[in-house]
Parts: C-alpha cells; sequence; structure tokens
C-alpha cells in the first residue's frame, strides 16, 4: 500500500504530501480543481511517460515520488531481483520521477537510478489504476491466464506444469545435441575408422615420445663415452700413480715409526701422521676410480640396432603428431577421443532412439500436466463469468456478457500450460464479442473494471486500486453498488476513487477534497475531511453551488446508511 505521496512542481500543483491510510478512501472536488493531475502524478512515479508539459510554469523540474510497503513474498520483490536490484522486504521501497526542462526524466527506487521501464514493472505489482483513460491489468489480455490462475489457485499445477516443461526442453535439448554429433560424425566415419586403425596401430604411451628421446640422445653419445673412458683408464696407467703414491704411503709410514714420532705430541709428529693418513686415502681413492671407470665402461651400449628402432619409432610418433597438430605425448588421449567418436557413430542410433523415447515420454508428461491445468482452467472460467454475471447487474451493465476463453496453444504452450486466456466482453447483445478496452465504453471501462476485481477478489498482487469515476454517468442505485463494492475491496486493499457521485463518497472510510488553491499562486490543494466538513462537501455533490438545509440532510443520511 502507499504510505506517503510527494508531489512538486506538478501542472498546477505547487507542494503537496499525502500520507493515505488504509481502507477505501474517496477523491471528491468541483470538476476542474486537479483530481485528475494527483492520479496523472502518480502514474508518473509508476513509469508512465515523461512530458516537459508536467512541469509547472517557472519551474525547473517536476517531481513525484511515492512511499510503498511490500510484505516479504510480493511479487515486487522479485521483479527487482531479476533486474539485479538489491532491496530487502525489511524496508520500504520508494519510487520516484524527476522530469527536467533541460535533459531526460530521470527514474529512481529508493534512491538509486533505474530504468523507466523497471520503474513500470515494479509499480505494475503495486498500484492497479482502474479508468476510461488508464488501461489496467484486467484489460491487457497478456495478463488474463494469470488472473485466471490466482482466481483458480492453480498453482500447484502450474509448478507441476512447469517442471515438466523444463524437463521436456532438457529432453529436446539431448536429443538434439545427440543427432548433431551423430550425423558429424557420420560425415567423418571413414576419415575416424582410418585415424583410429593407424593410431591403434602405432599403440602410443603416455610419456613415450620424451622417453625415446632420452634413449636416443643416450645411444647417438655412446662412442664419445667410450673414447673418454679409455683416455680416463690410458692416463692413469701411463703415471703410474699407484705405485708412486704406494711409495710415498710407505715412506710416510717409516716417519711415523721413528723414535720420538710414534705416538708424540708434538706438531711435527701430528703432521707426518697427517701425511701418512693423506696417501693412505690417496691411494684407497684411486683404487675406487679406476673401478668406477671401469664399471661406467660395463654400462655403455653399443647397439646400432636399438638406436635405429628408436629413432624410428619417435619419428612415426612425431609424424602421426603433425597430423593431429598436437605433441607426441597426448596421443593416447587423441586416440581416447576419436575411438568415443567413432563409437559414437556406431551406437548413434541406439543413443538416438533412446533420447527420442525420453523426449516423447517428456512430451508426454507435459501434455498430461497441461492438460490437467486446462481442465482447471476451463472449470475456473465458468465459475469466475458467473461471479461476473453478479457483479454486472447491479453496475448497470446487465446487458454485457464477459466471456472467459480458455483456447488452446498446441505445441506453442510452454511452463504456464498450452492454453491462451482472454477476457471478452459483449456490452450489447448480438454486438458481438470482442477485446475488453475495445468494446466497453469510456464510461463502461471503470465499472467493468471494478465488476472484475470483484469477481477476482484476491487475484492480483497490488496493494492499491484506484478508480477513476467509475460512477461517471450513472447515479442513485447504480452508484450505491459502486460504494458497496469498493467498500468490499477496501477490506483487503488500499482503494482510492475519484468520483462526482454523492453515494460512492459517502460509502468511503475517509474522503479527501482536492479543490483550487486562493490567492495569487493559485495551484491545487488537498485535505482530509472531518465528519461536518464531509457532510457539507456532499451536500455540495448533491444540490451544486447553492448548498441547502435539505442538502445537508441528505448528506447526513448518507453517512448514517454506510
Amino acid at each position: 500500500m502507499i504510505l506517503a505521496l510527494s508531489i512538486r512542481d506538478f501542472v498546477l500543483i505547487d507542494r503537496l504530501d499525502i500520507e493515505p491510510g488504509s481502507g477505501f478512501t474517496a477523491l471528491t472536488g468541483e470538476t476542474g480543481a486537479g483530481k485528475s493531475i494527483i492520479l496523472d502524478a502518480l502514474a508518473l512515479t509508476l513509469g508512465a511517460p515523461a512530458d516537459r508539459a508536467l512541469i509547472r510554469a517557472g519551474a525547473e523540474q517536476a517531481s513525484v515520488a511515492a512511499e510503498f510497503a511490500a510484505l516479504p513474498g510480493h511479487p515486487v520483490w522479485d521483479v527487482l531481483a531479476e533486474h539485479g536490484f538489491e532491496a530487502s522486504p525489511d524496508e520500504t521501497l520508494t519510487l520516484k520521477r524527476v522530469v527536467r526542462a533541460s535533459g531526460p526524466a530521470r527514474a529512481f527506487i529508493n534512491d538509486q537510478p533505474v530504468s523507466a521501464a523497471l520503474l513500470a514493472e515494479a509499480g505494475e505489482t503495486l498500484v492497479e489504476i482502474h479508468g476510461q483513460h488508464a488501461a489496467s491489468a484486467l484489460m491487457r489480455p497478456s495478463s488474463h491466464r494469470k488472473l485466471l490462475d490466482l482466481f483458480a489457485g492453480n498453482e500447484a499445477l502450474l509448478d507441476a506444469c512447469a517442471e515438466a516443461h523444463a524437463a521436456r526442453l532438457a529432453a529436446r535439448e539431448t536429443r538434439e545435441r545427440l543427432e548433431a554429433e551423430t550425423e558429424e560424425a557420420l560425415r567423418t566415419r571413414e576419415w575416424l575408422a582410418g585415424a583410429v586403425e593407424e593410431l591403434g596401430a602405432l599403440a602410443p604411451q603416455a610419456g613415450e615420445a620424451g622417453s625415446l628421446t632420452e634413449t636416443r640422445t643416450r645411444l647417438m653419445q655412446s662412442e664419445r663415452v667410450t673414447e673418454a673412458i679409455a683416455e680416463a683408464e690410458e692416463a692413469l696407467a701411463d703415471a703410474e700413480i699407484e705405485t708412486a703414491l704406494s711409495k710415498a704411503s710407505r715412506a710416510a709410514e717409516r716417519i711415523c715409526r721413528l723414535p720420538g714420532f710414534d705416538g708424540a705430541d708434538h706438531p711435527l709428529a701430528h703432521a707426518a701422521r697427517a701425511a701418512a693418513e693423506a696417501l693412505e686415502r690417496a691411494l684407497i681413492e684411486t683404487g675406487e676410480a679406476e673401478a668406477a671407470i671401469a664399471a661406467l665402461e660395463s654400462l655403455v651400449e653399443h647397439d646400432t640396432s636399438a638406436l635405429e628402432s628408436a629413432e624410428a619409432r619417435l619419428f612415426a610418433l612425431r609424424a602421426v603428431a603433425r597430423k593431429h597438430m598436437v605433441d607426441p605425448d597426448l596421443l593416447p588421449d587423441v586416440l581416447e577421443t576419436l575411438q568415443e567418436r567413432l563409437n559414437l557413430v556406431e551406437a548413434g542410433e541406439d543413443a538416438l532412439i533412446r533420447a527420442r523415447k525420453a523426449e516423447s515420454a517428456a512430451n508426454a508428461a507435459w501434455h498430461a500436466a497441461a492438460e490437467k491445468l486446462t481442465v482447471a482452467r476451463k472449470a475456473a472460467a465458468a465459475q469466475l463469468e458467473k461471479a461476473i454475471v453478479k457483479e454486472l447487474g447491479p453496475l448497470k451493465l446487465g446487458r454485457a456478457v464477459i466471456r472467459v476463453s480458455v483456447t488452446p496453444l498446441g505445441e506453442d504452450g510452454g511452463a504456464h500450460g498450452a492454453d491462451r486466456v482472454e477476457f471478452d466482453a459483449e456490452t450489447n447483445p448480438g454486438a458481438g464479442f470482442g477485446p475488453l478496452r475495445k468494446i466497453a465504453s469510456g464510461g463502461e471501462l471503470a465499472r467493468v473494471s471494478l465488476a472484475l476485481k470483484c469477481a477476482l477478489a484476491e487475484a492480483g498482487s497490488a496493494g492499491t486500486l484506484i478508480f477513476d469515476e467509475a460512477d461517471q454517468g450513472v447515479g442513485g442505485a447504480v452508484a450505491a453498488a459502486i460504494g458497496e463494492r469498493l467498500i468490499r475491496l477496501g477490506r483487503t486493499r488500499q482503494v482510492f476513487a475519484i468520483t462526482h457521485s454523492p453515494q460512492v463518497a459517502a460509502a468511503a472510510r475517509s474522503q479527501w477534497l482536492v479543490e483550487k488553491g486562493r490567492g495569487k499562486s493559485g495551484g491545487t490543494r488537498l485535505r482530509g475531511l472531518d465528519e461536518s466538513d464531509r457532510q457539507e462537501e456532499i451536500a455540495r455533490m448533491l444540490s451544486g453551488a447553492e448548498i441547502t438545509e435539505e442538502a445537508r440532510a441528505a448528506a447526513g443520511r448518507l453517512l448514517e446508511d454506510v
């Protein structure tokens, strides 16, 4: 519901702040006072087209802001979330529109800039405006299916249909993907078979190319290794290093055995023992070096055939890798992928048969869910038509017939079923049915909306309903019937009615008077009326400019009868 409405420099309005309450509120006033201007201002903040002509003369810009309270779960939160707008149900929502004399108009939600389209989408869930110049959701065929489903309580059936439709789409996507893959595989079957055969015969192993490269390199260097080993052996033999070290070691040992050196704690004795030990180690290390060279020589491979075999294998792997434009070590993965594609060709028909059966089953499940929804809609349509008939008579629309048609969409259906739902109207017998907005005249449109809204009861998310002159051209019992219905809607919604009917005004829980301002500034102002002021205003509505005592008495009776 609307918590507050703030209007600045809009047409004839200089400054206007409103804090409406719940229930049914009537807006009255003389013709030309500006009742419709207030409605236009609200429509602007709900996303209506902006026009610089709306700016009050002499002002640089016009602005309108409306603050709303929306409970958690209200559709407006889903609308905002879908557009990436962050807002919490714990806070109120303020929709604002600014029209500037220079520059484009701007739209805001909670002071964050948004597009006019988002403002309109959010506003549509919060407020419904019904009148001869306002096409509410009731008048738009695109909303009729949703309204009928809400009236019927089809939420569970809708969820089942949406789930079946999602499964249907998934099955279709799987079948189409398999068809495309199989078709592509069939086109390249011969090439696939040849490539798999070639790779299968080659039987590449993971990391094989790298290992072969190392083996080939080692085998190619075997002659150089042998030459180096021979050179090392010859050098050791020619130098007679072991003989020399043995002689030197014996000489050092003799020094250590001389009197005064054996076990003596003297630097010279320590040096002699250190020299003997070093020579002994050198002798041992020389022997180990000769053994290591001999071991190295035994490990050198001089296998020419092994080298040729490694080179041939490596070249074969590289040649096939170039064909497939991959690293040779990736050939096992290539073979696996190509084998899978070839298997798809060979087993593709079976997979396609299974996919087509699955799609057929998913389609059947969706059709079954959609059929249940259709049955429920048709039953609800008959009930809704009866409910509408009860509302039309008292509103002087007894000759009109509202038809709720449920027609098949066939395979064009989707998550919401397979039906097109439209509310059609025939205002005169034999005139033929047509769209509500085109068939109903300007004076009848608001009353048709009122009848539909009462029949639909709680269908629709908008917590605020506005009726613009639903009483146009009627009076007496019809006006009283309009008032009764507005009271009924006001029990669960916030309802505003712009009215010239004293019967409708008297039915309201509260009444606001829209009047022209006094003095040079003029403009439009609005004020709430207490009981005595209400009686006076309703008396004016009954008698005109000159208020009589009879009119005051009649106004009092109207207020007492409510």
